[in-house]
């Protein structure tokens, strides 16, 4: 298969674990007789220090030229610091999913046996849990009208969704559910929210049409309470822009690392794949930032055009690499110096050599990660 993939680096740790992802997706290219064609554009912070925009057209071009998008992370400690700053990185991100209409957000949760011990959960509520977040991307709060006052001190957010917006990531979160446990969760705060009393109302009209799916409501605040105490009884959530993103955040705790979390952003015409978490700066060129969920979002890349078996075979690998604490700080204290590029150069030897099991450890504290 030939793909032309866009890739976007972005700020802080974002290049770092995007050329580990990268690795993966070159190894797979030569293994499986593919052809994937990189294109690198500028978005978000490092964007806004060499065009003055977060989003400049040349990767807008980009990206719409392409048949996905790689996307690394976004954001610099000194807008966070400057709350009056008119261009912020953040509108990159935010401008590729509105401009792409990426309007559902698929974020996988899964508990890894080899890595209960690193959750701060007990393993009894943790274990075998297996969640997809559905999040609705391209509306609410974060897209609503905006309104500052004259004199600064009153400022307000509209969170607004239309039944269309609601429908087309309910359909996919339906059909995902009837792959899986055949149970769907609605995250809102229909007690409080008009917006969320009109999820309510189109969810239960779509129901009729998911007759196998079994369909239950929660609360926002209550469904975070529950993430944490029975993450089990969850199958596929969904829920709108904001409560996914803090949810899904929040799952971190599940699997012991936000490293680990990937996800896609589809459209109808296009596709971004990327983890969840930040930019983390302070960890940048540091060589400590996990680069698996990176790499579990080039697998997610590559299960979008039906390429299984290959997708497959990233995750085969990421699962010897926890096996065997092939990883960063923030999950090993079984060894020293497992630096983010010795991860990825382990998960690109493994996809090179996937029938050999023997790690020699050797090479890969000298940094060269070879199997024999």
């Amino acid at each position: 298969m030939r793909l032309n993939i866009a890739i976007l680096p972005g700020d802080g740790i974002g290049p770092e674990v995007t050329a580990q992802a990268l690795k993966a997706l070159k190894a797979i290219a030569m293994e499986f007789n593919h052809v994937f064609t990189f294109n690198t554009g500028l978005v978000g912070a490092c964007a806004i220090d060499k065009t003055g925009d977060p989003l400049p057209q040349d990767t807008i071009n980009i990206c719409e030229n392409a048949d996905a998008i790689l996307f690394g992370a976004i954001g610099d400690t000194k807008y966070d610091m400057d709350p009056t700053a008119e261009i912020r990185p953040e509108q990159g991100l935010l401008g590729i999913r509105k401009l792409l209409d990426l309007y559902t957000n698929i974020r996988p949760v899964i508990a890894y046996d080899d890595l209960l011990n690193k959750s701060p959960l007990k393993k009894k509520q943790i274990e075998n849990a297996n969640i997809l977040i559905y999040r609705e991307l391209t509306g609410g709060i974060y897209f609503g009208e905006k309104m500052v006052s004259d004199d600064g001190n009153f400022a307000s957010d509209t969170c607004a969704y239309s039944r269309f917006e609601i429908e087309r990531v309910a359909h996919l979160a339906f059909k995902a559910a009837q792959s899986r446990k055949r149970k769907l969760t609605l995250v809102d705060k229909a007690n409080v929210l008009e917006s969320s009393r009109l999820w309510r109302k189109v969810i239960l009209e779509l129901a009729p049409q998911y007759p196998d799916v079994n369909l239950d409501f929660l609360y926002i605040d209550n469904a975070a309470m529950e993430l944490i105490i029975n993450p089990r009884q969850f199958d596929v959530i969904l829920t709108e822009n904001m409560f996914g993103d803090i949810l899904s955040e929040e799952a971190s705790v599940i699997v012991g690392s936000i490293g680990l979390l990937a996800s896609a952003s589809i459209g109808s015409k296009h596709a971004m794949f990327e983890p969840i978490h930040g930019a983390y700066t302070k960890a940048a060129n540091k060589g400590i930032a996990n680069p698996i969920a990176s790499i579990l979002s080039a697998a997610m890349l590559l299960d979008h055009f039906e390429l299984h078996d290959e997708a497959s075979l990233i995750r085969k690998a990421v699962d010897k690499s926890l096996k065997l604490h092939i990883t960063t700080p923030d999950l090993n204290t079984k060894y020293d110096h497992i630096t983010t590029n010795k991860v990825g150069d382990f998960i690109e030897d493994f996809i090179n050599n996937p029938e050999e099991t023997n790690l020699n450890f050797t090479n890969i504290h000298l940094g060269q990660s070879t199997i024999i």
